[in-house]
């Protein structure tokens, strides 16, 4: 059985949470709470094995959901972390994924009533997997392109495999040693894939995790 805690400030919105999560096989909810602390102190008391939790919550009604999953990938990084939200904006998943996209989720509060979806993304973040809700990325991919033609295919396959080496949060150096290149040859490569998805000018985190939003959303459009 999967082990999860829930996190949000409602108290209707958990337990609505609870008891879709409760109805799907092989989950069973251990806890839940209403603000950043009770999240953190419910982790410590039962370790579960993924966390789902609102963006904003209490104290600051601002970005909890993201900080609470920073703060885990390094606590605890055997922890999943799905976030719903409400927001489609990409701002909050763009700072969710910085650390690296294994174990993290980003959907928006609508799932909830897709059981499935949202069951079927607490077992990916629990597994180690990524997934990222389409409506979030929607806008990234149609500045992109005009066609329905994959924004990713003038990538060529070596600019492929080095972006869904990103997509696991690899450093340069780590990509390189995993496919056999050397970091100049990486960051060559890095380069010219944000270049053809057209992330230029922007700060490099936020082009690097644009680019691996891109990368799962269509990775999970084009299914198993």
């Amino acid at each position: 059985m999967l082990r999860v805690v829930l996190a949000d400030d409602s108290l209707l919105m958990r337990e609505g949470v609870g008891r879709l999560l409760e109805l799907q096989p092989g989950i069973t909810v251990v806890g839940s709470c209403g603000d950043l602390e009770g999240l953190f102190a419910m982790v410590e008391a039962e370790r579960p094995d993924a966390v789902v939790t609102d963006v904003r919550m209490p104290p600051t009604g601002t970005d909890e959901g993201i900080r609470a999953a920073s703060h885990l990938r390094s606590s605890h990084p055997g922890i999943g972390v799905v976030v719903l939200s409400q927001y489609a904006s990409p701002e909050y998943a763009l700072s969710l994924f910085e650390g690296g996209s294994a174990g993290r989720a980003y959907l928006l509060k609508d799932r909830v009533g897709e059981p499935q979806h949202l069951a079927d993304a607490v077992r990916a973040v629990a597994a180690g997997r990524s997934v990222v809700d389409p409506v979030v990325v929607e806008a990234l991919v149609t500045a992109r392109t005009s066609t329905r033609t994959s924004v990713l295919a003038s990538l060529s396959p070596r600019e492929r495999e080095v972006l869904s080496q990103i997509a696991q949060g690899k450093s340069n150096a780590a990509v390189g040693a995993s496919i056999f290149l050397t970091e100049r040859a990486v960051e060559k490569h890095i380069n010219t894939l944000f270049a053809k998805l057209g992330l230029t000018n922007e700060p490099d985190v936020n082009r690097r995790v644009k680019a691996v939003l891109i990368y799962l959303a269509e990775e999970q459009a084009a299914g198993p």
